[in-house]
């Protein structure tokens, strides 16, 4: 039996959150969970920044979790923050402020991204699992629409309304009243057009609720003689009529009301009846699993070597019908080149390793488009596609290592100087230049090192001899390179081993 610890931390729209599990015999037992109500989208202003008292709202909580994680190692906690710092234009810049309170890293996730890993959650809390259920989760900023079945998820979106955002738009001062209801669910019913049919088309079996906007409804429901054992539209529109005569949320007396839960109770009401209502429900369960046991479950499939990445990226090769022996020897040779530099990248697992095998891989998917600017369509696909188990960190990442991988480096000058993306670049580069001719050659009789103020490649000069092409295409590189301030020497000799070769 092993037994190990492994951290997910959700930085939601409304609340922030830290799981701890234990993994038992490919199993999570929950251990330990903390939740700080942090309204990060409640200090979203109009023109898109997060204000400082948000922010620092954010940060006590993140070093509180800090304190907590202190003595984990950097591959057993993962960090993923949803709708409102996708959104926000200064995140960059919080984030990094974020990170350094926590202490690991915090990846920015995709909508749909994000509808995956709470499926992920959800399904692992279910009875049965193997039902084709609907999955809606509304957050403070998005709400995100699954239909899955065997753990597989068929259908995800992720939709811009969320129960803070719609709470601080139709209810801002806690009024309750038939006109700013009627207004909230219109504005959800119009977002919930865009999906509904489509939905209704693949169907399910029964329909679920997760995370907190669900939760409160639940309970308030239960708490309330309102309905059992779900949320239901019957007991809903009982709800409706009790926050009507509230008229307020200073007046409301109702079992089950949380004082986190109360400033966003409007905005989640709203929601989840346009949901009842475009998708004709009649009853919805509740499930406790969500986007941070998700987290748990994809890190765990992480620590067994079973990452959705690599799926993700062999989907990619075969719906861009690349060229895959040609892509394999590219991110060979790159690959060898980088443990010249970075002997560590030898090592299967390692990260800058594995990002720099995926970029030669997908480096021409572009060409699907067309072959003219390929690496400019490759890169658009990778920052905007939709790819499982990938943040929208990673995407970026991805899209600049491939956007450089051919014609000017001035396009990606503002990545930091002292990353090791310009190795991985350069390594990228050359190997695309060395495997021109796509004649499945093997390993070239090359060698690289780091010298001052740049680098140093080395050549076997009867090999270089004949092919004039590759020389040239050597030389452009050192123009390109010198051209941001980087060297590049260019040097033949004798015999040169083959890369990854054994001095016998």
């Amino acid at each position: 039996m092993t037994r190990e610890l492994i951290a997910a931390v959700d930085l939601g729209s409304n609340s922030f959150r830290l799981q701890i599990g234990r993994i038992v015999n490919d199993q999570i037992y929950p251990l330990d969970g903390i939740k700080q109500a942090v309204r990060l989208a409640a200090g979203i202003s109009p023109d898109k920044r997060l204000d400082d008292a948000a922010q620092e709202r954010g940060l006590i909580a993140l070093q509180r979790f800090g304190e907590r994680l202190r003595g984990f190692e950097p591959d057993s906690v993962r960090a993923v923050a949803t709708n409102t710092l996708r959104v926000a234009k200064n995140a960059p810049q919080f984030l990094v402020r974020a990170e350094h309170a926590l202490g690991f890293p915090i990846e920015v996730i995709a909508g749909r991204e994000e509808a995956r890993l709470i499926y992920v959650g959800v399904a692992h809390n279910l009875p049965d699992p193997h039902k084709q259920q609907l999955i809606v989760d509304i957050g403070g900023g998005s709400t995100e629409f699954i239909i899955g079945k065997s753990f597989q998820p068929l259908m995800l979106e992720s939709l811009y309304m969320g129960c803070v955002a719609f709470s601080l738009r139709y209810f801002p001062d806690g009024r309750i009243d038939k006109r700013s209801l009627k207004e909230a669910e219109i504005a959800a019913r119009r977002e919930l057009q865009l999906i509904a049919h489509p939905y209704r088309a693949v169907g399910w079996e029964e329909a679920v609720g997760s995370s907190g906007s669900a939760k409160a409804l639940y309970e308030i429901l239960a708490q309330n003689g309102l309905a059992e054992g779900a949320i239901t539209r019957e007991g809903l529109d009982r709800l409706r009529s009790l926050l009507l005569k509230a008229g307020s949320l200073d007046k409301l007396d109702l079992a089950g009301t949380k004082s986190d839960r109360m400033p966003v109770l409007l905005g989640g009401f709203a929601i989840m009846s346009a949901v009842f209502r475009e998708f004709g429900l009649e009853r919805m369960l509740f499930s406790e699993g969500a986007l941070r046991l998700g987290v748990l479950y994809d890190l765990l499939g992480r620590y067994h070597h079973h990452d959705l990445r690599d799926a993700t990226v062999l989907a990619f090769l075969e719906r861009y019908k690349v060229d895959e022996a040609h892509a394999a020897d590219v991110a060979a040779t790159a690959r060898m080149l980088l443990a010249e530099l970075l002997p560590r990248v030898l090592d299967p697992l390692d990260l800058d390793g594995r990002f720099l095998d995926w970029a030669a891989r997908l480096h021409e998917i572009g060409i699907s488009i067309a072959h003219s600017s390929y690496h400019k369509h490759s890169a658009y696909i990778l920052a905007n596609a939709d790819m499982p188990g990938f943040s929208r960190m990673d995407q970026g990442r991805l899209s600049r290592l491939v956007l450089a991988h051919r014609g000017k480096l001035a396009r990606v000058a503002t990545i930091d100087p002292q990353s090791v993306d310009w190795s991985m670049i350069l390594c990228l580069r050359l190997a695309v230049v060395l495997h021109r001719a796509r004649d499945g050659r093997s390993l070239p009789p090359v060698s690289l090192k780091q010298v001052e103020g740049g680098h140093e490649l080395v050549c076997d000069d009867h090999w270089l001899a004949g092919l004039p092409l590759t020389a040239a295409s050597l030389h452009e590189e050192q123009e390109q390179w010198a051209g941001i301030g980087r060297k590049l020497i260019l040097r033949t000799e004798p015999a040169v081993l083959p890369l990854g070769s054994a001095v016998e």
